[in-house]
């Protein structure tokens, strides 16, 4: 028995009640739980995508995503299954939390950068540092 077969899909009723408990900010629409992300540059679009895309290789579960300058729209479906399942619940969980962290304010334009932006600036801080102590001093 494949993987997918095993994998347990949620009924329409189903998918609204667990979004209105668990993820209210989020929507079922057209066979897809979605939720628009607002943020306040491309710059925070990007982060928003990359840390989303992060969370999806982690989990092995890849959302559809559609972006403009300040907002990215993401779609999660398990196509395997034809639907719904625990897969897209757990990722929409820990994209909201990882992108603005947890109790979300309403109405708000997050300004504040992805949490694993700290990551990433602590990454490319250290190449430049290794970088500048690999580079030949010519006062030397």
């Amino acid at each position: 028995m494949s993987e997918a077969a095993k994998e347990e899909t949620y009924s329409e009723l189903e998918i609204k009640a667990r979004l209105q408990q668990e993820l209210p900010r989020w929507v079922y629409e057209g066979g897809w739980i979605r939720r628009t992300y607002k943020t306040a540059s491309w710059k925070g679009t990007l982060m928003v995508i990359n840390t989303v895309g992060h969370l999806a290789e982690a989990a092995w579960h890849h959302p559809d995503l559609t972006a403009s300058y300040a907002w990215v729209e993401v779609r999660l479906q398990n196509h395997a299954a034809k639907g719904i399942t625990d897969k897209d619940f757990e990722l929409a969980k820990k994209s909201r939390k990882s992108c603005f962290g947890s109790p979300e304010r309403r109405g708000a334009r997050w300004k504040a950068r992805p949490r694993i932006s700290v990551l990433l600036i602590s990454t490319i801080k250290k190449a430049k540092l290794g970088a500048a102590l690999h580079t030949p001093n010519a006062a030397l």
